[in-house]
């Protein structure tokens, strides 16, 4: 029996019990469409394919429910020449309770010349404890076009979990004909409640997301994005520099980010959004 005073002790998870996921894709211009040409699927990661008569869209679908801590999910999207591909998620991602280790997320993306790509996933929502790192890498054609986007939420709100604690680690490396054009280290760890309730880092924001398009006329959009986004129910900021347009978005209520996002994505893009959002 163990003593009532007894430290309590993290159980360790063996690695027999995490999950190993991946998914590898490569889209290709066929006869005046885009079409997927290859494809691999470990785990309980699974691609699917509603059709879109504008573009070859893709639904990422996790069939485990969630990631758990020591979870390790590995995403390898490429484009070649000419095609067109959208890739996001059937719903918001859910980070559970980690353990011992943070769960990671690998995406690498890779676009082709005159490709246009865009990922453009549903939200992550952190619950209390949840632990994750994720890495996104971009090798991009000097004229491809890429819309990336990642938002992410911080607790259960609806039940009342906002005073959230766990961890978050995002690494961003982008690149252009070779050439790094975007690099971004975020490391929230701990209270993250009370750090996001400070003033100067989200004074009170429970919701954030990062836009970022790069194209060879992506600073032209920089008026129209910040016109669309005048009357946006959350707090913004906009930059655009060496065919590069980033925003990022905070607020205490994530649904705010989507209402801003959704018009934004439809406008810049020229097109409507990923249908699994509606």
């Amino acid at each position: 029996m163990v003593p009532v005073n007894a430290p309590f002790v993290t159980p360790h998870v063996p690695q027999t019990a995490r999950a190993r996921g991946a998914i590898r894709a490569r889209f290709c211009a066929l006869d005046g469409r885009s079409a997927l040409a290859d494809l691999y699927e470990a785990g309980g990661l699974r691609l699917r394919f509603p059709r879109n008569a504008q573009t070859c869209e893709a639904v990422l679908v996790n069939t485990g429910g969630g990631i758990i801590g020591g979870d390790r999910a590995e995403l390898a999207f490429e484009v070649d020449a000419h095609a067109d591909a959208m890739i996001t998620t059937q719903s918001a991602e859910k980070i559970y309770r980690a353990q011992n280790v943070a769960a990671e997320v690998e995406l690498s993306l890779t676009a082709g010349a005159g490709a246009r790509l865009e990922w453009l996933p549903q939200e992550t929502i952190l619950f209390e404890g949840a632990k994750l790192k994720r890495t996104f890498s971009l090798d991009m054609a000097e004229d491809a076009r890429v819309t990336l986007l990642e938002a992410t939420t911080f607790g259960r709100l609806a039940m009342g979990e906002d005073a959230i604690n766990g961890m978050l680690a995002d690494t961003w490396r982008l690149r252009r004909g070779g050439q790094l054009i975007y690099a971004d280290n975020l490391r929230l760890d701990g209270a993250l409640g009370a750090t996001l309730d400070r003033k100067t880092c989200g004074d009170g924001a429970r919701g954030t997301a990062l836009f970022l398009h790069i194209a060879p006329d992506a600073e032209s959009l920089i008026d129209l994005a910040r016109d669309l986004l005048a009357d946006a129910p959350c707090a913004w900021g906009a930059s655009a520099w060496n065919g590069l347009l980033a925003i990022r978005l905070l607020s205490t209520q994530p649904e705010n980010i989507r209402a801003a996002l959704v018009p934004l994505l439809e406008t810049l893009r020229g097109r409507p959004g990923p249908r699994v959002w509606q």
